[in-house]
């Protein structure tokens, strides 16, 4: 038995309770501000998978940590136990906007702002909520933390999915993406068994219909590029496709906003309004604004609305087959193109691969960027092979005839800390250039390292950029730095080459 329960509140009045409560605090653009803590990114070492008879074969052990099911239903029962007499908040949504393929969730919070923050990044519901019976459950109790010597967790925080019985428990950490996460890893299970592809990419879609996807890892751009005012966002980071086309699996938006200016990104900057929850940006006490170049609580400042907040937003977000896709990287070592083309082969070897650098503070303990290569742009979120996925990818890329570029937004010049960030201004041409088919009769080059095609032009970007060997003053440390980085997607490959052809593997870069 708890304390009070309520049940679907409204974003007014969930924030109302949030300040009441002490929970968070308005800012001068009528956003909520809340801190997280010493959490301020997801945990990745403390999640974990129940390893049962049913789902033991399916699971892809590794990434993937078991947890045994006695010791899941004892940290259960503690929680229930914790949960009585206090105040509980519950929202009931969807995951997934084409109604063949969503799952009904039910999150339970002990924290106003955080129902509010699963409120606008979940797919509301109009049915009346105490009639309906979720597909699965999240219960989120940040305050609560685990003894790991009883409950089994490798700290005082925990991410616990259990496909059996439908429910994902959180506690120990405050950072709301954990809830949002957990979710699109039970999608990443159970879609794929329905033919459908799940993405962890952002989506728009044109006037005429022309779909595009945005592959890559948080802090990439997928939610900047994808937010293009004259495009209809579909949605920023995870999506599904089915037989029938795309759809995206949330109902808003969880942006990057760290250097954040109205100039620059114009759509996100407006999107911070009443209803958004802003997560550890610093705020002027007197004034009340935020300050988006303040990184003093973690580099990873987030905001979180619904994705209504974007003018041009397609509701509900579902569109046709992508015509073009783009996998996104930020590359620390400042030596991949910022636009290569690449064909079934090459996108299969990268989709595999996906190399980029973790930013700070999108996992604790990540303080720079940091090379990494993290399976179809999404492994942390993935319980199946990522053949698995990689298979349903290359099958959809045949029988649509999609093209794929390889976007780098990271540095260019040299590596971090030498190098300059590659230019959003550049980077958003050569999206465009992609999308409208601009580079289709343009020549190009292969790039005699990363085995990738460089055009030679691209409307609105100068021809000195596009090859990364003639931005740095340095040619042999460039040519040592390019190498260094074949090696590594080399070695990274190694775990694929026994399921995959022989022309994917000659796809790749040559060290």
């Amino acid at each position: 038995m708890t304390g009070s329960v309520h049940r679907g509140l409204s974003p007014a009045q969930l924030v109302e309770t949030a300040i009441l409560r002490g929970e968070g605090q308005l800012t001068a653009s009528g956003a909520l501000q809340v801190t997280t803590g010493k959490y301020t990114g997801r945990s990745p070492h403390d999640k974990f998978i129940v390893d049962s008879p049913a789902v033991h074969e399916k699971i892809a052990w590794g990434e993937n940590k078991p947890f045994s099911p006695e010791k899941f239903d004892q940290l259960y029962h503690r929680m229930q136990a914790y949960m009585q007499k206090r105040e509980i908040f519950v929202f009931d949504g969807f995951a997934g906007a084409d109604p063949e393929n969503r799952i009904h969730v039910r999150f339970t919070n002990e924290f106003a702002w955080q129902n509010l923050f699963v409120h606008q990044l979940f797919i509301g519901s109009e049915i009346d909520q105490s009639d309906m019976t979720p597909d699965f459950n999240v219960i989120c109790l940040p305050d609560f933390k685990a003894a790991p010597t009883v409950d089994g967790t490798a700290s005082e925080a925990f991410i616990v999915l259990n496909f059996d019985k439908r429910l994902v428990l959180i506690g120990g950490t405050h950072y709301a993406g954990e809830m949002k996460k957990s979710i699109f890893t039970v999608m990443n299970y159970i879609l794929p068994e329905r033919n459908v592809l799940s993405m962890h990419c952002s989506a728009n879609v044109g006037m005429k219909g022309d779909a595009a996807l945005f592959f890559g890892l948080s802090g990439t751009g997928k939610t900047t590029l994808s937010a293009d005012p004259d495009r209809q966002l579909i949605g920023d980071d995870e999506h599904g496709w089915s037989e029938r086309g795309i759809f995206n699996i949330e109902g808003g938006c969880y942006a990057k906003c760290i250097g954040l200016k109205r100039e620059t990104e114009p759509q996100i900057w407006e999107a911070i309004r009443f209803g958004a929850v802003l997560e550890n940006v610093a705020i002027d006490k007197a004034t009340r604004q935020p300050d988006f170049d303040d990184g003093s609580f973690t580099e990873n400042t987030r905001v979180a609305y619904p994705v209504e907040y974007i003018p041009n937003a397609l509701i509900p977000g579902v569109a046709g087959h992508p015509q073009t896709i783009i996998f996104l990287t930020a590359d620390a070592f400042g030596v991949l193109p910022p636009i290569a083309k690449l064909n079934a082969e090459q996108a299969m070897y990268h989709f595999l691969s996906g190399y980029t650098s973790k930013l700070a503070g999108t996992e604790r303990g990540i303080t720079e960027p940091q090379a990494t290569f993290s399976a179809c742009f999404g492994a942390p979120f993935l319980p199946l092979s990522a053949n698995m996925y990689a298979k349903l990818l290359g099958e959809k890329l045949t029988r649509h005839q999609t093209s794929v570029f390889l976007i780098n937004t990271g540095w260019s010049g040299g590596p971090y800390g030498i190098g300059k960030r590659m230019k959003l201004a550049y980077t958003r041409a050569m999206v465009t250039a992609a999308i409208e088919g601009l580079l289709k009769d343009v020549s190009y080059q292969l790039d005699p390292i990363f085995n990738i095609y460089i055009p030679e032009s691209c409307p609105g970007v100068p021809g000195e950029v596009l090859i990364p060997r003639n931005t740095w003053i340095d040619k042999s440390a460039y040519e040592q730095k390019a190498r260094e980085l074949a090696r590594l997607f080399a070695q990274n490959f190694s775990k694929f080459k026994h399921n995959v052809s022989s022309e994917i593997i000659a796809a790749g870069p040559k060290s």
